[in-house]
């Protein structure tokens, strides 16, 4: 039996009643509704924000991070007064300012094989709003074991992507992505950036199409892929068919339980604060050092145009794509001293430098934002 509606959520939802396709019975759907958004990031902001405002009566927001400043460019649902608080509650405040009828569950924790079945349980629909493929992949065979509805989304720079991943009556995410690309090949928003509108329109896309699978309207995107370029403005849309050799909802399927994403993916597990390695080494260490006059060999795999927003005196720019053609470059008897803008491509580097038979190389812990924060102040953090 739906909920009624009080006189209150009648006139703070009646632009919604108005229309036939939604009306008093749609509102008291969305009321009795309830949608699991996994990410309250990029993508989360607008799908969490425009959900609480069309009176979905339960959301829940799965994160486990605090609101950066480097968040809020693109991070709407956070905002300057909340720096440092942890995601979930911050993004919870946000939404109950904006409609406290509605309830807002929070799970500030990894979202886990060890945790996703229970988190999930009692949620309608799933809204994918990570921005790393072990989560996306986590978040697909969730949905396929528990037949409740993908709504996805994924962003980069200027382009981004949106669709409904339905194993009940269309392909999963495994059907259009069996396996995940090399992690070298795919870098985070982090390093890579990402225009910050876009995930707003991605994002609005996303609670678009959670609106419609909650109310039974419309068309939705299961079965096809919307790509968008905002660079271009342009607009396409794939059509997607089920994969019958899909290890996860096909005819014969290999996977019939959460397996370890990160091990699938090939990229490390999550990380509780700074680890030691032998390869390591922190930015007073490496400020020690260079204070003695030891030799050191810097090597900044960054991309040209980070040069312009930071730099450390006398580093060597080889940016990480071009390392391997440029090997013969380097000194395998002088010590390098490898780093990026927070570590990512710098272990990779590393990685690179290690197989390539060069023994004498460590990584800057942190990158130079962590150099900027502990040794030279003078230097912006980006």
């Amino acid at each position: 039996m739906l909920p009624e509606l009080s006189h209150e959520e009648i006139l703070r939802y009646s632009r919604h009643l108005l229309i036939p396709e939604v009306g008093l019975d749609g509102q008291r759907k969305l009321k009795a509704s309830s949608v699991l958004i996994i990410g309250t990031g990029g993508l989360g902001s607008p799908v969490s924000l425009y959900l609480a405002a069309a009176g979905v009566g339960r959301i829940g927001l799965v994160d486990y991070d605090v609101v950066d400043a480097s968040n809020l460019q693109r991070q709407i649902v956070h905002g300057t007064a909340t720096l440092g608080r942890r995601k979930v509650e911050s993004a919870r405040q946000r939404l109950l300012d904006l409609n406290p009828l509605i309830q807002v569950d929070v799970f500030d924790e990894p979202f886990t094989s060890a945790n996703a079945l229970q988190i999930a349980e009692s949620f309608d629909v799933i809204v994918d709003g990570s921005d790393n493929f072990p989560t996306r992949y986590l978040s697909n065979d969730l949905c396929v074991l528990t037949g409740k509805p993908l709504v996805y989304g994924a962003i980069f720079r200027f382009d981004g992507q949106a669709s409904v991943f339905d194993a009940r009556s269309g392909p999963c995410y495994r059907c259009l992505f069996p396996e995940p690309p090399p992690p070298d090949l795919v870098p985070s928003c982090a390093d890579a950036g990402v225009l910050g509108v876009l995930p707003g329109t991605i994002g609005t896309i996303q609670a678009t199409e959670a609106i419609k699978l909650l109310l039974g309207i419309g068309s939705s995107l299961a079965g096809r892929l919307l790509i968008y370029n905002a660079l271009e403005m342009t607009f396409e849309t794939v059509t997607l068919k089920k994969n019958p050799r899909c290890k996860i909802c096909g005819s014969e399927p290999e996977i019939t339980g959460l397996i370890d994403y990160f091990e699938f993916c090939g990229v490390p597990g999550i990380v509780h604060g700074p680890t030691d390695s032998e390869w390591d080494i922190a930015a007073p260490e490496l400020a020690q050092r260079l204070q003695r006059g030891e030799p050191l060999f810097l090597l900044d795999v960054r991309e040209p145009h980070e040069l312009a927003i930071s730099h450390i005196e006398g580093a060597c720019n080889i940016p990480l794509g071009e390392l391997p053609a440029r090997l013969s470059e380097l000194d395998s008897g002088r010590e390098i001293v490898v780093f990026c803008k927070m570590g990512t491509r710098s272990q990779r580097a590393l990685e690179l430098l290690l197989s390539a038979g060069f023994r004498k190389v460590r990584h800057l812990r942190g990158g130079i934002n962590a150099w900027a924060r502990e040794v030279d102040p003078r230097l912006p953090i980006y």
